[in-house]
């Protein structure tokens, strides 16, 4: 789910391993409503990584047990409502997606196995391969179809219903088994970012009933579920991109990030996702576990309201880009497990505007631009809270950063229950994160007119045109290069200053293969049991 959307949890059932009931959060996302949030790459999939003995090779058979944080008692397997990391890990294991984002988070081909537009962009041809689900019944239209109306009921609040808005389903039809006509609304260049959206999976027509036995074409079938506890599911022979390695992969909640630490180096598990920098550090070479970094997981920032003072002008939200000393920021508040951001979203992804100057500090320059906007001896409070790793500690190391520039920052801490709803629109100054999504999906959540999560109130007329613009251009060498003109404006004087990206850390039994190093959390290859073996 977005870091911005997160919502209320109940606390965790007692599960198998003791913990702090910390709440584990999806940071990404994708077109849904963050982020929805799909790709090998050295170390990845049907890859030896190094660590230990073996030829390299696959071998088949075992059972993996994955530590995740959870939700407790109300866990469930729709994957229609899947919010947190455990939900999206089980989902994905069970279930499969039209398409799903690689590691540059551009979209890629699941079961779908290609698609094709109109000339003018509003309507799409998808062609499903051939898969079947758990039953042996064939992955079908009407499948497809039925998944699609059942996540836009305005009843309900499933996870991709935000993403599915441009698609007109009811004038949407399968025009044969295996062949769907999608309808849009409007052009949209980046369709196939619909189709993986983060939540967007198909389930057999009339599906509704998924905590008991649940039905998915995923790689893994169902076995056993406890809400909080565990769940079991088992290799599906006839997945159609080939059975999993693995026998069956169990997943188990452990709420503590200390509780998965001791499980892992107890034996008790064999792969601890979420853990902290500190562990990592602790842990990274010494020969008793392995730690896995998943690069530009999470963007850190500040978010900059520009449409109230001292921000709304934009000299005094340059004269705060030039405050921050980028690389302090990622040593004090994520440990170092991380690298510096521009000001910009999406480091490394697809469209990414890599070509513009890293940004410095430069606190000279900064009171200069300050006095020009008559802003010297500027005051203003920011906005922090203990909701995210680092959040406190970047307010304080900014602070003291500002300080040299004669600004005058006060740090408000707020509560982690409300802090997303809060800074959305109170406040001038805040600490924020995300996870991954496409750019096109960041700048379309947060950054037109219309967002419903437009944290900087970053409202421009001709700045939407633009974005329209690149959704209504079929070549993507030309609709990159609006994407870029689009990321110049923000990075001259847009309202996020993004320092930051940080690490996703994993860790797991030096007998685990195949997990993948570069695919950002959230992401296809993320969590991908289907392509791990054990030793």
């Amino acid at each position: 789910m977005n870091e911005e959307s997160a919502r209320h949890l109940p606390a965790p059932a007692a599960g198998p391993f003791p913990g702090l009931r910390r709440r584990g959060f999806l940071a990404a996302t994708g077109a849904a409503s963050l982020g929805a949030l799909a790709l090998t790459g050295c170390g990845g999939p049907g890859s030896d990584d190094g660590t230990g003995t073996g030829d390299g090779r696959p071998r088949r058979g075992g059972r993996l047990r994955a530590a995740f944080a959870g939700g407790g008692a109300s866990e469930t397997l729709d994957p229609h409502l899947a919010n947190l990391f455990a939900d999206v890990a089980r989902a994905k294991a069970l279930f499969d997606k039209l398409a799903d984002h690689g590691a540059d988070l551009s979209a890629r081909p699941r079961l779908a196995a290609k698609w094709q537009p109109n000339k003018a962009l509003d309507r799409w041809q998808v062609t499903l391969r051939e898969a079947t689900f758990h039953n042996g019944e064939p992955v079908t239209a009407q499948d497809v179809l039925y998944s699609y109306r059942r996540i836009a009921d305005p009843k309900k609040a499933f996870r991709a219903r935000a993403s599915l808005e441009p698609i007109d389903l009811d004038a949407s039809s399968a025009t044969g088994e295996r062949t769907i006509e999608f309808v849009l609304k409007r052009p949209t260049a980046e369709f196939p970012n619909i189709l993986a959206a983060s939540g967007a999976y198909i389930v057999p027509g009339n599906a509704t009933d998924f905590d008991q036995r649940p039905i998915g074409s995923g790689p893994f079938r169902f076995v056993s579920f406890t809400p909080g506890r565990s769940a079991v599911f088992r290799r599906h022979d006839d997945y159609w991109e080939g059975a999993p390695h693995l026998d069956e992969i169990e997943f188990v909640i452990a709420n503590d990030e200390s509780a998965r630490v001791n499980a892992l180096l107890g034996g008790q598990v064999e792969y601890a996702h979420e853990l902290a920098p500190t562990t990592a550090r602790a842990h990274e070479g010494r020969g008793q576990i392995e730690i896995v970094r998943l690069r530009n997981s999470a963007m850190q920032g500040f978010a900059m309201k520009t449409d109230r003072a001292p921000f709304d002008d934009k000299r005094v939200r340059q004269a705060f880009f030039l405050i921050a000393d980028r690389e302090e920021l990622v040593a004090g508040a994520l440990s170092g497990a991380g690298e510096i951001g521009n000001d910009l979203f999406g480091k490394g992804y697809e469209y990414y505007a890599d070509g513009l100057p890293q940004r410095e500090q430069d606190l000279r320059r900064a009171r200069a631009l300050l006095k020009q906007a008559g802003a010297e001896n500027l005051k203003v409070t920011l906005d922090t809270s203990a909701i995210a790793a680092g959040f406190t500690e970047a307010a304080s190391i900014f602070r003291d950063q500002a300080a040299g520039a004669g600004v005058t920052i006060d740090v408000r801490t707020g509560s982690k229950d409300t802090y997303w709803s809060d800074i959305l629109d109170s406040g001038t100054l805040c600490c924020y994160r995300s996870g991954a999504m496409p750019i096109e999906a960041h700048l379309s959540q947060r950054l037109l007119t219309g967002s419903t999560t437009n944290a900087t109130a970053w409202h421009h007329k001709d700045f939407d045109a633009l974005y329209q613009q690149a959704q209504s251009t079929p070549d993507s060498k030309d609709r990159a290069a609006v994407y870029a003109r689009m990321q110049r404006r923000l990075y001259t004087e847009g309202g996020f200053l993004i320092w930051g990206f940080a690490d996703w850390i994993l860790g797991t039994a030096r007998t685990v293969r195949g997990v993948d190093r570069e695919a950002p959390a959230n992401t296809l290859d993320w969590a991908r049991f289907d392509k791990v073996w054990l030793a």
